[in-house]
């Protein structure tokens, strides 16, 4: 059975625990977003080193994976990636890689040199490109510029002025990678979130882990709470970074055939096996929309949606329709 997911910022609701001093957790920021991390272990100094560890992984994800981080790897594949091939370590060659897979089966909807364009904005402090300078820069947008060479391990750009961004897929990576590293030190119940990206390993000691859907429209209310175990969920909404300009909701998930902010949905919520690809296909989706982003996922195995459109209105994969 597949349990949904959780659509604007995932809101777990944590009930009172009946050994409480043996659950331990820790929120901080990291990757531009509040991150979290709960887990039940009776040896506390421990539980306190695999919450250490969570932290130092994602950090050095971050660093590795950051567009504004100028040492990170990334920058320097979009500072030099157009001018001649980069040698890229193994994590981000796979991740560009899969990155890859997801537009092919997307037909380009998702997009990593979205970047291309969607570095012209700035959400904070709510500047956006004139539509002239969108459509001069629109045509960078085509996953096809990047050229991958497996046996030697590089990277290059087709054309000058390509930039890339892994804010779609980054996020479920680290959170994947966290929960594998807690599993490995045999930890057998947690919770890994950063920003719309969460995971759950085990239950919750004789529970399911229950997650809360907020209304996208409608800050700190919950939709509904559905119990869950041993899955990752991600949520892609027109909320999470965003400003009104003449009363357009210009937010952060660019659509790649417009260069624009996509406009078919206003919440995704992917439930998947892992946070990657519940990441990327909550992207995915989002731009697709509910009809083409509901024929991509009804195609797919152990995979669920929860679609808001822009009216409004809900939309469900076949295997939620039929619980």
């Amino acid at each position: 059975m597949k349990y949904s997911t959780r659509i604007a910022s995932i809101i777990l609701m944590l009930a009172s625990f009946s050994a409480a001093a043996q659950w331990h957790s820790k929120r901080f920021e990291v990757m531009g977003t509040e991150a979290n991390v709960e887990l039940w272990h009776k040896d506390a100094r421990k539980a306190q080193t695999l919450i250490t560890a969570v932290m130092d992984e994602m950090e050095r994800i971050n660093q590795l994976m950051s567009p504004y981080i100028e040492t990170s790897e990334l920058s320097r594949i979009n500072q030099l990636a157009a001018e001649k091939p980069q040698k890229i370590s193994e994590e981000m060659f796979l991740l560009l890689t899969q990155s890859a897979d997801f537009s092919k089966e997307s037909n380009g909807a998702f997009d990593i040199t979205y970047a291309s364009v969607g570095h012209l904005f700035n959400y904070r402090e709510q500047s956006a490109p004139e539509d002239s300078t969108i459509k001069e820069h629109q045509p960078l947008i085509d996953y096809k510029s990047v050229v991958l060479e497996a046996e030697k391990s590089t990277v290059s750009f087709t054309k000058p002025g390509v930039k890339i961004d892994l804010g779609g897929i980054a996020k479920g990576h680290a959170v994947d990678r966290c929960i594998e590293l807690l599993a490995k030190s045999g930890v057998e119940h947690a919770f890994v979130n950063a920003g719309g990206d969460s995971r759950v390993l085990g239950d919750r000691k004789g529970r399911l882990w229950t997650v809360g859907i907020q209304h996208p429209r409608k800050k700190g209310e919950v939709l509904t709470r559905i119990p869950v175990e041993n899955v990752a969920i991600s949520t892609s909404g027109d909320y999470e970074r965003f400003f009104i300009r003449n009363g357009e909701r210009i937010h952060h998930i660019i659509d790649p055939n417009t260069g624009k902010s996509a406009k078919k949905s206003i919440s995704v919520s992917i439930i998947a096996d892992n946070a990657l690809t519940s990441d990327a296909l909550s992207t995915t989706v989002f731009v697709l929309g509910p009809k083409k982003g509901l024929e991509l996922i009804n195609k797919l195995d152990k995979v669920s949606a929860i679609i808001i459109d822009e009216k409004g209105q809900y939309h469900y994969s076949k295997d939620l329709q039929s619980q």
